[in-house]
């Protein structure tokens, strides 16, 4: 088993070290619940992907489930539609 011949020091092994800093997330709104969702994947909440359902989420779940999930789904998307777009004065606050 090979051994090294000299100690490296903590400049070299930080710079070795440097690219293994985790990088944010970029997560965009779902258009049809709001819900945050990673860019290229379907939403997990309601299932669509590109203004399609792909995935039946309701499918799964008992009917009391299935009403109580429709009605969420229907107040989310409200929300969506009435949240109103930010101007340059609002943003600038943030």
């Amino acid at each position: 088993m090979p051994l090294p011949k000299q100690k490296h020091t903590k400049s070299r092994r930080n710079r070795r070290r440097s690219h293994l800093a985790l990088k944010v997330l970029a997560l965009a709104k779902c258009p049809k619940c709001g819900q945050a969702i990673l860019p290229h994947r379907a939403c997990k909440n309601c299932g669509t992907y590109q203004g399609r359902e792909v995935i039946d989420v309701l499918k799964k779940l008992t009917k009391r489930e299935q009403k109580k999930r429709r009605k969420e789904l229907q107040e989310q998307e409200e929300q969506a539609k009435t949240e109103k777009p930010l101007s340059a004065e609002e943003m600038s606050k943030k």
